[in-house]
């Protein structure tokens, strides 16, 4: 009884995977979960709202207004089901997802019972794309995968198999024992242990001008911030999160200020640590600038280019020599000796966590979706862990905290 008195809502879109519902609504409830379906009116040419009814327990959702003056009653009661919909859940499970559902999604498009419940559910998302491999693998549906993970879905990959075209390739819907098996994992890490608690997390490169149109600056692409940020707010805390120059989108219930230089980060940080519990400096603040920085662009006929630099502030020493009721968290990327220097780190910055990788491991690099990490704690305990997506690490650090 993994999922007992969980509430999960199921959507349905309209591919020929859609049959496979039927088991996996069955998995849900022999495992003690309260289930309701939405169904797009595309699914139904695809499964039976009456048997996904029967095996649910539960009217099938389908149109958000009435289709024909027959369905009217003289009096018209008014409620907006979406938003009571989406508040129910748990757990909202997409599957199939087809390309068309992904791309409503993606561009908050909410044109049917389903996609719009997507827009006012507060409860995590579970997308399970499924479709022939020739749309799969189309630039327009890999981007729209890609911004689905960055908006903070849980995306189930496909499998690779027969397909319903008579082809073979990637694009097959997981089996129900898939998708049941990553409900249960997802719900099982979601706490709300972290309600009433106010949690400043910073992410991104800094930009350090050179001149008006060039800087120094590194390849974070802040998306392990991110995730930190994500995986707080789903678990119930207030998040601020303070960004470098990036191009993701802000998570779902974030604050977010935007910076672009380390001293504005600095400035930024300070003035919003009254009442947190934890600050998580997972940026990639630059430690040098520029002295000068010149107001016109530097022209390539000059002779040669030498830039004289000076440190910036170093925000994570302020922070912990000024630390008050705070728990203090900070990383470390190192190509080498990573414990010798984080340790180092932790001690000089009087840190109550550290969080430890190297670029050139496979899976940790910048930019990537994955992450393998080292915590270490002020008494030294120190936890390392395979390679994981940068979620599942955020909420490791989290349970750390």
């Amino acid at each position: 009884m993994e999922l007992k008195d969980k509430k999960i809502l199921l959507g349905i879109s309209g591919g020929i995977a859609a049959y496979k519902c039927c088991e996996l609504v069955r998995l849900y409830k022999k495992s003690g979960a309260e289930v309701k379906v939405i169904m797009t009116p595309s699914a139904l040419n695809f499964v039976s709202p009456v048997t996904l009814s029967a095996l649910s327990g539960n009217e099938v959702m389908i149109n958000m207004f009435p289709e024909t003056n027959a369905e009217l009653s003289e009096t018209v009661e008014t409620k907006t089901w979406h938003i009571y919909t989406g508040l129910w859940a748990d757990v909202f499970v997409i599957a199939p997802a087809t390309a068309n559902t992904i791309a409503k999604i993606v561009h908050g498009i909410g044109d049917n019972f389903l996609t719009t419940t997507v827009l006012s559910a507060r409860c995590p998302v579970i997308i399970s794309p499924a479709m022939d491999e020739d749309m799969y693998l189309n630039e327009a549906t890999s981007r729209n995968v890609s911004e689905l993970k960055e908006l903070g879905y849980w995306v189930i990959e496909p499998e690779s198999g027969e397909l319903a075209s008579g082809l073979s390739g990637i694009g097959r819907l997981p089996e129900p024992e898939t998708i049941f098996n990553e409900t249960v994992k997802l719900l099982n890490g979601v706490k709300k242990d972290l309600e009433g608690k106010k949690i400043l997390i910073t992410a991104g490169p800094t930009y350090e001008p050179i001149d008006s149109v060039r800087f120094i600056g590194n390849y974070s692409s802040g998306k392990m911030g991110f995730a930190l940020a994500k995986a707080a707010s789903q678990r119930g805390a207030e998040v601020m999160l303070i960004s470098g120059p990036t191009l993701l989108k802000t998570p779902r219930n974030v604050s977010r200020i935007d910076i672009n230089t380390a001293a504005e980060m600095f400035e930024a940080v300070k003035g919003h640590l009254d009442g947190v519990d934890a600050v998580i400096m997972s940026a990639a603040v630059a430690d040098f600038k520029p002295k000068d920085i010149k107001s016109e662009k530097i022209k390539k006929t000059e002779s040669n280019l030498t830039i004289e630099t000076e440190k910036t502030a170093d925000i994570l020493e302020y922070l912990g020599k000024n630390k008050k009721d705070y728990k203090l968290v900070g990383f470390a990327l190192e190509t080498r000796n990573e414990s010798e220097y984080a340790i180092d780190k932790l001690k000089r910055k009087n840190l109550d966590l550290i969080v430890v990788n190297n670029p050139k491991i496979k899976g940790a690099g910048f930019g990537t979706d994955t992450n393998v990490i080292t915590i270490i704690d002020k008494e030294l305990k120190t936890e390392s862990f395979d390679k994981m997506t940068k979620f599942e690490a955020a909420n490791k650090i989290l349970d750390r905290i």
